[in-house]
């Protein structure tokens, strides 16, 4: 059997599809069902989210498909033909979008990197602090981010995000990991004004809506990896390269808290779900602590060991109306 690494939701023919990477291809779940066993595919392989919310027994099923994908093609059956026309594609040629479609809550970290806190001379909180990104904001691989009128001062941050992979409320740091399914790449694209408090209001805060939820402000992906791939999520390299150029380059292992530790707290009072993520935080060298910030035409390579790059252009709006 093969062991599906990596998954990804994404569009070709204008249908939205789950495939797995496997060899650098991208093998469409539900359309090899089809082929291999001639009935219509069960809902986990055609839909992300509902693969993960299956758990093992999602993963089994599609290993099994993808297994049976590449004996019937290294074999030179007579499916290998209609597989590799109809189910096997080039990452090339898809349209990635988000891994999960709808996810029910999209929550980060601010403030988790002992280097990020250095660097904009801020403490860390006492304990994980959290805010919500809406899921309207998730964009997937290499689709454009567009900043809003009048923005100037646009950031990025490369993040490790968990997908959760079973429900559960008030979860203890104990047994917090068995609720992760896998991980995926995000980048928290945020406008730094907008999120700074109002002069008049200073004890409202930072203003969380409109510093980190415009649309197109959460590129997320391509891919999730299950959390069997990743035996240690707090010792992987994490970086950011814009238009070429190093802008982040740290490790997980400088997280301020832990998976675990997030996990309770997020789940304090709130139930999470199969397919929620939870942004882990960034670590230093985003545009508040260099000044370096995003341009009209810059590329953003938001990548992390073993999980993958996600790649995203960035457009300002006011340049194209």
């Amino acid at each position: 059997m093969v062991s599906v690494l990596r998954l990804a939701t994404y569009r070709f023919g204008g249908v939205r599809r789950v495939g797995a990477g496997v060899g650098g291809r991208l093998v469409d779940l539900g359309s090899a069902y089809r082929v291999l066993f001639g009935e219509e595919p069960p809902g986990v392989l055609i839909d992300l989210k509902a693969l993960v919310g299956a758990g093992w027994r999602g993963l089994r099923l599609a290993e099994l498909v993808v297994g049976e994908v590449v004996r019937e093609i290294e074999g030179g059956s007579e499916l290998s033909g209609v597989l590799l026309r109809e189910a096997v594609h080039s990452p090339d040629e898809v349209v990635f979008e988000p891994p999960i479609a709808n996810p029910g809550k999209v929550l980060c970290m601010a403030v988790n990197y002992w280097s990020h806190a250095r660097e904009t001379g801020t403490e860390p909180p006492e304990q994980p602090y959290l805010f919500v990104k809406l899921p309207s904001t998730l964009v997937g691989h290499r689709t454009t981010v567009v900043i809003p009128r009048g923005a100037q001062r646009a950031d990025h941050e490369v993040e490790l995000a968990v997908v959760v992979g079973r429900r559960g409320k008030y979860i203890s740091r104990g047994e917090a990991m068995e609720y992760v399914f896998g991980y995926t790449v995000f980048n928290d694209v945020t406008i730094r004004e907008r999120q700074s408090p109002l002069p008049k209001s200073p004890r409202l805060g930072l203003r969380w809506l409109p510093g980190k939820n415009f649309d197109t402000s959460a590129p997320v992906g391509p891919y999730i990896v299950t959390k069997d791939e990743v035996p240690d999520p707090h010792n992987l390299r994490i970086g950011m390269r814009v238009s070429g150029e190093v802008r982040q380059d740290g490790t997980t292992a400088d997280m301020v808290f832990k998976i675990p530790e997030i996990l309770e707290a997020a789940s304090d009072g709130l139930t999470l779900e199969p397919g929620d993520l939870i942004a882990t935080g960034t670590p230093s060298g985003v545009g508040l602590g260099t000044g370096k910030y995003l341009k009209h035409g810059d590329v953003m390579e938001a990548w992390i060991e073993k999980v993958g790059t996600l790649i995203n252009p960035v457009t300002f709006e006011e340049h194209t109306t």
